[in-house]
């Protein structure tokens, strides 16, 4: 009889059980903890037993494989809609008509590039959830709700990107290259969407830097007081990245990729500040 008082119990809650199943399956996943054991321990144990190495290394394989897999797809998509994506990246020199091709696979090397760098636009927010996803089951339940903050603002971010380089980079780089000692200029197609897609891409990753730096403070991987007393090696290292990312040597537009970049960094000190707090207030907690 109590058993049926059970199965009956069971049949009747069904319906709310199934309507509370996302908010108990979410509850979990963050309240899940892993088993804390030391760095030593951890290695001494791959090493005795090196299975747990390769289900590790078959759980990256399986995530790469479907990163490939989304990134195929939206390259794919992007491919149906290149030639928009170009003619809204011509915009700042007049269209696409303004660009002269004088070689006979230019065309279609831009065509692909945009493809390329579309899908990888498009794929971004997968990508980064499929990296939370293979470095989730080691983190604690503090570290797994930072990560879950950051990986929708990683995409808005890279976005930022995007958006920064195209509606306020461009508009000033290009007048200045094109009209440079009153010398007409023609672009080519692949010329310049390899000059528009590397700004793009390198301010877009750019922009993650203040996010990064904001989790890995979380975590207590690094300091905002170190960042702050290596501000002048961290100019410097950025004016070698803005130089390798500018594909032209003036200095110009090496500024316009160094000043977001410059910013961003101060900017990262101050969300490390944040980090540090919340992580302090944290370990105080019984």
């Amino acid at each position: 009889m109590a058993g049926f008082g059970r199965r009956l119990k069971r049949v009747l809650t069904a319906p709310f059980r199934l309507l509370t199943w996302p908010i108990r399956a979410v509850r979990n996943f963050l309240n899940y903890e892993p088993e804390d054991s030391p760095t030593a321990d951890v290695f001494s144990r791959a090493f005795e037993q090196p299975s747990v190495l390769i289900d590790h290394l078959d759980a990256l394989r399986r995530h790469l494989l479907r990163a490939l897999i989304v990134l195929a797809v939206t390259t794919a998509v992007s491919f149906a809609v290149a030639p928009q994506i170009i003619d809204w990246m011509s915009k700042p020199i007049g269209g696409r008509a303004a660009l002269r091709a004088i070689e006979v696979t230019e065309s279609i090397g831009a065509f692909m590039r945009v493809s390329l760098l579309s899908g990888f636009t498009l794929a971004f927010p997968y990508l980064c959830l499929e990296l939370f996803a293979f470095v989730n089951p080691g983190l604690k339940k503090n570290e797994r709700r930072l990560v879950i903050f950051a990986v929708p603002l990683a995409a808005l971010l890279f976005l930022g990107g995007l958006a920064f380089t195209y509606y306020v980079v461009l508009p000033t780089a290009l007048p200045f290259l094109l009209n440079f000692m009153s010398i007409p200029t023609t672009p080519r197609p692949l010329n310049y969407i390899r000059f528009v897609t590397n700004l793009m891409l390198w301010i877009g990753i750019a922009f993650e830097f203040p996010l990064v730096i904001y989790v890995l403070a979380g975590l207590g991987y690094v300091r905002a007081s170190s960042l702050l007393r290596s501000w002048r090696f961290a100019i410097v290292g950025i004016a070698v990245l803005a130089a390798a990312a500018t594909p032209t040597v003036d200095p110009v537009n090496m500024a316009l990729v160094m000043a977001p970049m410059i910013g961003l960094y101060f900017v990262s000190i101050v969300l490390a500040a944040i980090a540090q707090a919340g992580r302090g207030r944290r370990s105080q907690r019984p």
